[in-house]
């Protein structure tokens, strides 16, 4: 009950009507960032778009200011890194240090919504929070589950599309004659989107309790007990998907669980493609000889979690 308390807000805030309304400012950022590097003839993909365009455009739904979407980005990525990379103590206090500034930027926002109410998902998650309370006051209790509530949005909603854009984009241009054949019939930009979230699963897996005692695949476990549930491999079952280590956008698309499934299906899902797909028709309009870059080797994010590329360099 619980869950779908928390979960009924962002559900309502990412509508099929609300992703709709922010997708022409969603096209727009896209060309914008594609702009800045079109005539360059060489990119670093994720820092000059794919780190970008998503937070801007979780940013637009929420209310936040422009300004302050970088530092909430920054500070999700340092969140992932506390959470899932093995980091030295310095390290580990300079990211929660990062984490703390994200946290006091939303703190801000909170009240500033809370005082000032706007056509925005930020005003309907306050609201939502506090419409129990006496006269819809504001508690420090509030202001902590919104924080919380805020980030977790956040980073669920950026980091995992920013995954999504560097690996579709990797794979694309690693099998060449797809990349080509894409450019020739965009057509086929949903069926690669979903073979690519399939292929090289954005969010590898998660934690997960299990709510009554049962057995998986042979093993006894407990009600209670802490799985994780790793959606990547299901993504590669050959029981599930024929060839299923190739990549291969011609292939008919099969249901994933590269979104996940039931409850704790993501909510953003929509979103996720829509950005994805802006980007794929951007980039194979106006860059249809891109190609990675043979002197700069393919780094990935070292976590346990996201599949996703660090640094994708990029030429044309």
């Amino acid at each position: 009950a619980q869950h779908q308390q928390l979960r009924a807000p962002i559900v309502r805030g990412l509508s099929p009507a609300r992703v709709t309304a922010v997708l022409p400012y969603a096209a727009e950022r896209a060309a914008a960032l594609v702009d800045t590097f079109a005539k360059d003839g060489h990119v670093e993909l994720m820092s000059a778009y794919a780190r970008r365009l998503p937070g801007e455009v979780v940013g637009r739904i929420v209310g936040l200011d422009p300004a302050d979407v970088p530092g909430v980005v920054h500070g999700g990525h340092r969140a992932e890194e506390l959470l899932f990379r093995p980091l030295e103590e310095d390290e580990q206090i300079a990211a929660a240090e990062d984490v703390v500034a994200m946290q006091h930027t939303l703190d801000r926002y909170v009240l500033e919504r809370h005082a000032q109410p706007r056509e925005d998902l930020g005003t309907e998650l306050i609201a939502s929070v506090t419409e129990e309370a006496d006269g819809g006051d504001l508690t420090l209790e509030h202001r902590h589950q919104l924080v919380a509530h805020l980030q977790n949005l956040f980073i669920a909603g950026h980091l995992t599309t920013t995954a999504l854009i560097g690996t579709t984009v990797l794979h694309l241009l690693r099998h060449p004659g797809q990349w080509e054949l894409l450019c020739a019939e965009p057509e086929r930009i949903p069926a690669a989107i979903e073979e690519a979230a399939r292929y090289d699963t954005a969010l590898q897996g998660f934690r997960r309790v299990t709510t009554r005692p049962l057995v998986l695949a042979g093993t006894e476990l407990p009600a209670g007990a802490p799985l994780f549930i790793a959606f990547g491999a299901a993504n590669r079952d050959e029981r599930r998907h024929a060839r299923a280590d190739t990549f291969d956008i011609t292939r008919t698309p099969n249901r994933h669980l590269a979104f996940g499934f039931g409850v704790h299906s993501c909510p953003g899902s929509q979103l996720a493609r829509e950005q994805l797909r802006l980007t794929l028709v951007e980039l194979t309009t106006r860059l249809p000889g891109l190609r990675l870059a043979e002197d700069r080797p393919v780094t990935m994010r070292p976590t346990m979690i996201h599949r996703s590329p660090y640094a994708l360099h990029l030429a044309w």
